[in-house]
């Protein structure tokens, strides 16, 4: 395995830069002294992220795709909602995303996010119903949370592979 510190520049951004959904600034916050460790990395890029303005956290929550979309998504969101099946919706269940994914994008302005490994689609559909009627500063940090969660299973899978 090689490990993240012993990567040149280009390399650890070209392998890590993608963790947080099109924002390879997360990656290269840590450079150039990136911890070889899961626990230190995750760390690491979550404080990068914590640390900035609030509205580039904001931008961040707004790179990620709306759940059961339609839309061009990173090739790790695809394998993550495949993962929880929300490419395997019943009419039923696409047409309750859609009527949720706008009900929350109007009362927050931004996507629903949650780390959907290990969830099933009712799962899903009741953490989306259930958030709804949070406050949208709690929303906002619960947002940040789950990114933090899914950039943890990114870098748990990028470092297992290596």
């Amino acid at each position: 395995m090689t490990r993240p510190s012993a990567l040149s520049e280009a390399a650890f951004l070209a392998r890590f830069g993608a963790v947080y959904e099109d924002s390879p600034w997360v990656a290269a916050g840590v450079w150039p002294d990136p911890p070889d460790d899961l626990d230190g990395l995750a760390v690491a890029m979550a404080a990068v992220v914590d640390a900035t303005p609030v509205e580039r956290r904001l931008a961040l929550i707004r790179a990620h795709p709306e759940l059961a979309g339609r839309a061009k998504m990173a090739d790790a969101s695809v394998r993550e909602q495949s993962g929880a099946g929300l490419d395997q919706c019943s009419p039923e269940e696409f047409a309750a995303f859609q009527r949720l994914n706008a009900a929350y994008g109007a009362r927050f302005g931004f996507p629903f996010i949650v780390a959907v490994k290990g969830l099933t689609r009712t799962d899903i559909l009741s953490a989306f119903e259930a958030r709804l009627a949070n406050a949208p500063e709690a929303e906002f940090a619960g947002a940040i949370a789950q990114i933090h969660r899914i950039a943890r299973f990114r870098l748990a899978d990028l470092l297992q592979g290596s």
